[in-house]
């Protein structure tokens, strides 16, 4: 690794002039409002609302106030000088039961958000589905029904509808492997149910309803319109090159395979279909699906956090089946019975997440060799870890953050490293804008380059927020000791 991407040494490397420099959220992380302006109930309100679902019981009822804080958090974006902002649409505000009539009013907000982003020249990336299942669509079997697909599907033609060319890119999913696995298989999101088949049934599902929706857009506004997805694309290692390779095979197969395989090849891996056999024969894929799949895909969305690594299980001892997405009885990889995760020792995050910025490159390179058609975009990258408020001799609120600089810092350097090496990563996104609602973990990991104070939802720029502004403002990697704030 060079000197640079260790962190601090002046005079980091330089971005052209048109890569895309953008912060992320989503709509019921930020938003609050639930029960406001016509928006129905969403699987994550039922789910944080169960006791023992979420960390301390915190639910996104308030979250940040973006809602009604939304004018503020704009400037805020204009300050940091991005060139795009990606944000998620909540189903349940513009269509409350998931199909039927839209709700004006939850429509006409995001029209106004996104005219005020692109009046300060900040281009919209617009999720449609970031986890918030309207609740009626689940009560008729969620994402392990086949008609929910057809109804994102009309939803998606709603939208580029009613928000058209405001949109920059549109994005049909973010990380249907967290939808599926985590919502169905493991339990530990919404809807927090534990039912291996029905885990595989929504990973069809959700790859169907990405193609169907992709379509739909396409056929408001035009085939030139640009069209995405967002997979969190899992950067596996094994313990032993040699005596773990199948276990990396496995776990590539549910993780990535999954997803990439049906969307930009119009096939699900064989060593898909084997590791789950004992689980589900796939009948549920029926003839046809595949090319509805298969739709073009203007940029792949790659979320990056950290690498993981697996050994192929001995039969002795109690298996991990912990990979840092919530310990469970029910392990989100179903049907692999003979893989356990490595904890492998060095610094983390306060998700207990490995920081490993050579995952990064990595990652991207392997894509761009895969598909080298296909451009990508980093859509989400950063880290949580415990933030406090500081205030200075002047009086000034600061955020002191050295560590999610660091973070930041190295992350963005192994993006140019994969870019050097031949990947076309066209734009990076640092997620994320605010400290916000972490799912099962609530208000107790912050993300954020602005952080939150959750009694009075004041917003404070942390020093990542400043040294990520000069990142934006002259696309050159700013030293981690380039913090202080600036007019």
């Amino acid at each position: 690794m060079s000197a640079q991407a260790q962190g601090g040494a002046p005079g980091g490397r330089t971005f052209p002039d048109d890569f895309v420099w953008g912060t992320a959220t989503a709509a019921y992380q930020i938003e609050g409002a639930a029960a406001e302006g016509g928006r129905g109930p969403s699987i994550w309100d039922t789910y944080s609302h169960t006791p023992g679902r979420t960390l301390g019981g915190d639910t996104g009822d308030v979250a940040d106030d973006h809602y009604h804080r939304w004018e503020e958090d704009v400037e805020h974006l204009a300050r940091l000088g991005v060139d795009a902002y990606r944000l998620s649409v909540s189903w349940p505000r513009v269509q409350p039961g998931g199909r039927g009539e839209l709700n004006a009013e939850g429509v006409a907000f995001y029209v106004r958000l996104l005219e005020a982003l692109i009046a300060r020249g900040i281009r919209p990336v617009v999720t449609l589905y970031h986890w918030d299942l309207p609740q009626e669509l689940e009560d008729a079997g969620g994402w392990a029904n086949r008609e929910t697909a057809y109804a994102f599907a009309e939803y998606a033609r709603h939208m580029a509808r009613e928000l058209g060319k405001r949109v920059d890119t549109w994005t049909t999913l973010n990380e249907p492997w967290c939808s599926a696995y985590l919502g169905y298989g493991s339990g530990v999101h919404a809807p927090g149910r534990t039912e291996p088949e029905a885990a595989l049934r929504a990973v069809h599902h959700l790859n169907l309803a990405h193609g169907l929706a992709s379509a739909a857009v396409r056929d408001v506004l035009g085939e030139g319109t640009s069209t995405s997805v967002t997979l969190n694309l899992h950067v596996v290692r094994p313990e032993d090159p040699e005596r773990d390779a199948l276990a990396v095979r496995r776990i590539e197969a549910l993780a990535n395979g999954a997803f990439l395989g049906p969307m930009l090849e119009g096939a699900y891996p064989q060593d898909l279909l084997d590791t789950t056999a004992a689980v589900s024969d796939w009948s549920f894929v029926q003839p046809g699906d595949l090319e509805l799949v298969r739709q073009p895909i203007s940029v792949l969305g790659v979320n990056y956090y950290s690498p993981v690594t697996v050994r192929l299980f001995d039969g002795t001892g109690e298996r991990s089946e912990d990979d840092g997405h919530g310990a469970s009885a029910h392990t989100p990889w179903v049907g692999v019975q003979d893989v356990e995760f490595v904890q492998v020792p060095g610094p983390r995050t306060a998700m207990g997440w490995g920081i490993d910025a050579t995952g990064m490159s990595e990652l991207l390179v392997s894509l761009a060799k895969r598909y080298p058609d296909v451009p990508l975009m980093v859509t989400e990258n950063g880290a949580a870890f415990d933030d406090e408020v500081t205030v200075e001799a002047d009086g000034t609120r600061r955020v002191h953050d050295p560590r999610r600089v660091a973070y930041l810092h190295d992350h963005v350097a192994a993006v140019g490293d994969a870019r050097d090496a031949g990947a076309d990563v066209r734009g990076y996104f640092a997620w994320s804008l605010m400290d916000n609602f972490e799912w099962g973990y609530g208000y107790s990991r912050r993300f954020g380059l602005l952080h939150v104070d959750y009694d009075t939802l004041e917003r404070t720029w942390k020093d990542s927020a400043h040294w990520y502004r000069r990142l934006a403002a002259s696309g050159t990697l700013p030293a981690v000791t380039d913090v202080d704030p600036q007019p």
